[in-house]
């Protein structure tokens, strides 16, 4: 659980961050779909860690 967390920091900041440039790139320079991907890739995040957690440890 603990390798989980400390991998979701990293794994949740890259994919936010490249959601919000995806999204900023394609024209949407606004609140919500800036927001949006910021929450999907926080989402996704999550089971992106819990694997390659559970592979490592």
């Amino acid at each position: 659980m603990r390798l989980m967390m400390i991998l979701f920091s990293m794994i949740g900041t890259a994919l936010a961050g490249s959601g919000i440039v995806l999204v900023l790139t394609l024209g949407y320079g606004t609140l919500w779909p800036i927001v949006s991907v910021a929450v999907l890739g926080a989402a996704l995040a999550l089971p992106v860690s819990w694997l390659i957690a559970r592979e490592l440890g």
